[in-house]
């Protein structure tokens, strides 16, 4: 009997312990977090898609933090979001004041692009997670003569790119080299939203590595009219919006192909990525992500999406920094030639 009280007395120890800890901590990050300005870098233009979702989450994410501080976002637009993602990792404060979010597919760049001047190392950030599992897709836009991928591998079709880096200069380009496309790519466009004014200013012809998600928020009525059409879906599956309109996982024409693809698209599952630099204290990247993760459940912050019709369809931060860790996980010769085919 007394054998069993004192192991009684102990687990009421511990269990104290832990919750003075628990509380103890929640405290300290209220205490930090009080007051202060904590800032989302975005890889992008203003106006863009990254930037209307950064921005939506900026309004709602610090109720969510101990102490809530008031969140902001500065853009940081660059060679299709490396710029910010360099920054982030090297220069912005360490102490979870600060965090980012950048092209879905930036973060793969020192595995498909090592010559590009990426300076980080993508499984050390602290990811976050991401708002949206997307799906992409290619359009042609006003009087373009094409109308469907098929028309693609006979009629040139010029698009507007905006960085080697980027989806819109990937995916166009992948498909080049995979299924003989014949997508023309001109680059330089700071940005998603600087594409579509050159769309409509008829400097080009479409775009490729369209969130359909942003499509849906911010050309809803040009769709629904014809203005453009949509050629391809670039994602592991298909959209429900988007039925009828052919998904690229089932254009490979071999194995090695499907394996080149899913090594591309895979990053679509993290649509929309929040990373906090490397080093944060481990329980303020625990804080954000929770946070994080709450913001995505707020019924508010879900009923105002709804309104804008964001699609809200979270990926939590461990899965991304799992996901990210397989992709350089894949064997290295399948990796050179997916590569090969994005420059």
């Amino acid at each position: 009997m007394r054998r069993s009280a004192r192991a009684l007395i102990a687990l009421l120890v511990t269990i104290c312990g832990s919750h003075l800890a628990r509380t103890a901590d929640a405290q300290g990050l209220a205490e930090f977090y009080k007051g202060r300005n904590v800032e989302i870098v975005v890889g992008w233009s203003a106006g863009a898609g990254y930037d209307v979702y950064a921005r939506f989450l900026a309004r709602y994410m610090g109720r969510h933090i101990p102490g809530n501080p008031s969140v902001v976002v500065q853009n940081m637009a660059g060679a299709a979001s490396l710029r910010a993602t360099n920054y982030i990792y090297n220069v912005a404060p360490k102490d979870g004041t600060s965090f980012g979010m950048i092209g879905r597919g930036t973060a793969f760049d020192p595995l498909l692009l090592p010559s590009t001047p990426a300076q980080f190392e993508a499984a050390k950030f602290g990811w976050l997670g991401s708002m949206n599992d997307e799906v992409s897709v290619c359009v042609a836009w006003g009087e373009a003569t094409v109308t469907k991928l098929e028309d693609v591998l006979t009629r040139e079709l010029v698009i507007g790119g905006s960085g080697p880096s980027s989806d819109t200069d990937q995916f166009p380009m992948l498909m080049n080299r995979t299924l003989g496309t014949k997508f023309r790519i001109i680059p330089g466009y700071p940005g998603g939203n600087d594409i579509n004014l050159a769309m409509q200013r008829g400097e080009v012809k479409g775009r490729c590595g369209w969130s359909w998600s942003s499509i849906r928020v911010t050309h809803p009525d040009q769709y629904r009219s014809k203005v453009f059409s949509v050629l391809v879906q670039l994602g592991l599956s298909k959209h429900p919006d988007l039925p009828d309109v052919p998904l690229i996982m089932d254009l490979a024409k071999s194995d090695e192909q499907r394996q080149m693809y899913k090594l591309v698209f895979a990053r679509q599952v993290m649509g929309r990525p929040f990373l906090a630099p490397p080093g944060l204290p481990v329980e303020r990247l625990a804080a954000l992500r929770k946070a994080f993760m709450d913001t995505m459940q707020d019924p508010e912050f879900l009923a105002e999406a709804a309104r804008m019709k964001l699609e809200i369809t979270p990926v939590d931060g461990a899965k991304v920094q799992a996901l990210v860790e397989e992709i350089y996980r894949q064997p290295p010769e399948i990796a050179r030639k997916t590569g090969a085919a994005l420059q």
